[in-house]
């Protein structure tokens, strides 16, 4: 298996449906976490369309900061793809300001082909930085 070279963070719907072909192959180098938000019939939808016996869940806070500052903290000095419906200007200004490459992608619901596009551009900048 290779090494993990990014982490993925969104809600279930990001990666459901017509979606989960897309996210299966940009995975393959990359590991995904999941928010719990939608509960956990939709959590084990996208890790059967993944493929995947086991999926990453981050745990749930009981703040939108307390949220954020997870999944700041599960980043570490990967670079990071995070998905969600809207950031607020802490997440941000962490983001432009980490070393890793970051990518916020507002999104609620499955990415649309746009986005999908905008993250795959990402991907293929951060393998060209790698090389």
């Amino acid at each position: 298996m290779p090494p993990t070279r990014f982490r993925f963070v969104c809600a279930p719907s990001a990666l459901a449906g017509p979606t989960s072909g897309w996210a299966r192959e940009m995975l393959q180098e990359g590991e995904v976490a999941l928010l719990g938000s939608e509960g956990l019939d939709a959590i084990d939808q996208v890790a059967h369309e993944l493929g995947q016996q086991a999926i990453l869940l981050l745990r749930s806070e009981p703040s939108p900061e307390l949220q954020d500052r997870s999944v700041m903290t599960y980043a570490a000095g990967l670079p990071l793809v995070w998905v969600a419906g809207r950031f607020s200007a802490a997440v941000s200004r962490w983001a432009a300001d980490r070393g890793p490459m970051t990518l916020l992608s507002e999104a609620s619901g499955a990415l649309s082909t746009e986005e999908q596009r905008r993250i795959d551009r990402f991907l293929a900048t951060l393998t060209r930085q790698s090389e």
